[in-house]
């Protein structure tokens, strides 16, 4: 097994304070920094990101200048490595959710190699309060706002992949900005998406969808009693669009869809998706398809649990309380990945 770690942040700050905070975490983790170069371009198209980002999320732009200014770059050289605008196409990743019974509930599977390992609890005066794991430091693979929206990325392909928004900073977009699944449906609208995802959704009201979406086309596939969301797309409109083997994603897919357990509580879905014997939970790490954490929300309680693989101890939040101004205590999520 191989140790996973990824360290707790809780930051009640405006959006440049945060974007210190990030550069100051930088300027101790210069290893870290050297990955974002990596896996970003050095230069970007600075006009059309800042127009984008200033119709849609100028908090953004506020938390880049925040760590350009801590970083001592440019902003164009923050931008460039922290935006999610125009980055390089993604290798394949798995993820599956599923919304069953006022549950939300998620496993990310990718490599660690490319694991932020921050999972942030963040308030600011300038969008809503939310919480998740980030990625490419500012954006997030899932998560839950103030609001009780949930919301997470799937990857799909890199079909028609063009100049546009990364998911995980859509995601960022969408926890910000929007209380209701109508809200982040209508926002999914006007983003424009680099390549193909799914993004699953629910809200406190009961209403889920996974809203595929691509570079030249978004459709929406609303949930009844439940929803399970993989790497494919499902509407007639978009299904043309899916890689020629999905037959692993039809598999988590269907295997969810199968299930009637309407009397499951959070904490027995939890434990189905992160265990190592779950069939949704997976183990190729070297070839970019382990299972790094498991992330559930209740909407009934407003209860966060999540963990990495092979965690024993989940972190459990009560959401609204931490949003309300108790702190938690925790500092650091560990896990042992099975089989790395």
């Amino acid at each position: 097994m191989t140790k996973l770690q990824a360290q707790i942040w809780q930051l009640r700050k405006n959006s440049f304070e945060i974007g210190q905070k990030y550069g100051l975490f930088l300027k101790k983790n210069p290893k870290a920094l050297e990955i974002y170069k990596q896996v970003t371009k050095p230069e970007i198209d600075m006009r059309n990101m800042e127009a984008i980002y200033l119709e849609l999320a100028p908090n953004i732009l506020e938390e880049l200048q925040g760590l350009a200014d801590t970083l001592e770059v440019s902003f164009a050289e923050a931008s460039a490595l922290f935006s999610g605008y125009d980055v390089p196409k993604t290798k394949a990743m798995g993820c599956t959710t599923w919304i069953n019974n006022g549950v939300y509930t998620r496993n990310y599977d990718f490599s660690p190699l490319l694991y932020d390992g921050i999972f942030s609890l963040v308030q600011s005066k300038n969008h809503y309060a939310s919480a998740g794991y980030n990625l490419q430091l500012i954006g997030r693979h899932d998560g839950i706002n103030e609001k009780g929206l949930a919301i997470g990325f799937h990857f799909v392909n890199n079909d028609g992949y063009t100049k546009g928004v990364s998911p995980w900073i859509t995601c960022r977009m969408v926890l910000d900005q929007c209380a209701t699944v109508e809200d982040a449906v209508k926002l999914l609208g006007t983003i424009p998406h680099a390549n193909c995802y799914n993004f699953s959704i629910g809200d406190k009201l009961g209403n889920k969808a996974a809203v595929e979406t691509s570079p030249d086309n978004v459709k929406v596939r609303w949930g009844q009693e439940s929803l399970a969301c993989a790497n494919h797309f499902i509407t007639e409109a978009m299904s043309g669009k899916n890689r020629a083997n999905i037959e692993g994603s039809l598999k988590r897919q269907r295997h969810l869809e199968q299930r009637n357990h309407p009397s499951w509580q959070q904490q027995e879905i939890f434990d189905y998706f992160r265990a190592d014997s779950s069939p949704l939970f997976f183990t190729d790490y070297e070839h970019f398809f382990g299972t790094l954490h498991t992330f559930s929300y209740s909407f009934k309680d407003h209860t966060i649990m999540t963990c990495l693989a092979g965690g024993n101890e989940p972190l459990v939040v009560d959401f609204k309380k931490w949003v309300e101004g108790e702190n938690i205590s925790a500092i650091e999520l560990t896990g042992n990945m099975p089989n790395a």
